[in-house]
């Protein structure tokens, strides 16, 4: 199966280049951010803007999916994170400010009341190990506890995405 998607990865990354080529054709690659070129990128799945959406439905008016793309744009693949900048962290999630840190430590324990993460404490206080879990598990849990920040739409829409993109985690 493996060189059956890389064949066909390779005959959809032709297609695109060859639209891209038609659509501008005095392109400078140089101009491109590719990840196979540059270092500093990360795996994100292809539903996060969605996920992240539910994510601010379910914390009630409290936004946390800028506190969550932060971990995970931190987290290399063992789904851990040190906590140990917290205003580091809070600025890099968007907040500023007085507040930021408080704001930031008040978002997270939501994330963590909500199940997306674990939280443990250490050298920088009661939020200084961040473990992050499969998103579309901690959804799809309360989806089936009829949360009422997950509507039949948003779920159904994430499920119709993440056919289409091949995830099977919801099934």
């Amino acid at each position: 199966m493996e060189k059956t998607s890389k064949r066909r990865m390779s005959k959809i990354t032709q297609k695109q280049l060859q639209l891209r080529k038609q659509l501008w054709p005095d392109l400078d690659e140089k101009r491109l951010w590719l990840r196979n070129e540059k270092d500093g990128f990360t795996t994100i799945p292809r539903t996060m803007p969605l996920i992240c959406f539910i994510m601010n439905c379910l914390s009630k008016n409290k936004p946390i999916s800028t506190v969550y793309l932060e971990l995970w744009c931190r987290a290399y693949d063992e789904c851990f994170v040190t906590l140990s900048h917290h205003q580091e962290h809070a600025t890099h999630s968007g907040f500023v400010g007085q507040r930021a840190v408080n704001t930031w430590k008040e978002r997270i324990r939501i994330l963590a009341e909500l199940g997306f993460i674990d939280l443990k404490p250490g050298p920088s206080g009661d939020i200084s190990y961040a473990l992050i879990y499969n998103p579309y598990d901690i959804i799809k849990r309360h989806r089936e506890s009829n949360h009422l920040g997950i509507t039949e739409e948003l779920y159904n829409s994430l499920i119709a995405r993440a056919i289409n993109i091949g995830a099977d985690d919801l099934n």
